[in-house]
């Protein structure tokens, strides 16, 4: 780990903590050069590859997750940090299937099935994104297949 403040090359870890985040951890070093302090988080490196919809194979990566969600989440009910945990549970469950490729269509359908039970408005602007749709009948088709339910839900609230 480089130095911030001389680039020197050599530090001692001084103190380890949780980072607050899953699989991700604090800790606070001392350059052996300078002997300045600073901090460093460290988290665990996932080696899974996406296979995109043009054939390209490409790292997975955390931070695409949470944009794409900050972006469908944005002015609705779920948070930002309901949003990294979404993301943190999503990303565990790909580790556990302990696959060495997914395709963004597979990790599309699982984010809409969570956006779907959390916010309808998140859920349809992640859809219109990851669906493509080319007309608003298409938009319309997707949308009716949630208000049924939609309604079912409240149905069964009122009685």
């Amino acid at each position: 780990m480089r130095c911030p403040f001389c680039s020197h090359e050599e530090s001692k870890v001084t103190d380890s903590r949780n980072a607050g985040e899953p699989n991700a951890i604090r800790r606070r070093r001392e350059c052996l050069k300078c002997l300045r302090r600073f901090t460093t988080f460290e988290t665990i490196d996932l080696t899974l590859q996406v296979l995109k919809r043009d054939e390209r194979y490409e790292d997975f990566q955390q931070d695409k997750l949470i944009r794409g969600l900050d972006a469908a989440c944005r002015h609705t009910q779920i948070s930002h940090d309901q949003v990294r945990g979404l993301a943190y549970k999503i990303t565990s469950d790909l580790m556990e299937r302990q696959v060495r490729e997914i395709s963004t269509s597979e990790i599309g359908e699982i984010v809409m099935q969570h956006l779907r039970s959390m916010d309808t408005i998140a859920y349809i602007r992640f859809a219109c994104v990851y669906r493509r749709f080319k007309d608003v009948n298409e938009l319309m088709d997707a949308i009716e297949h949630i208000v049924p339910e939609e309604q079912t839900k409240g149905d069964s609230l009122c009685r």
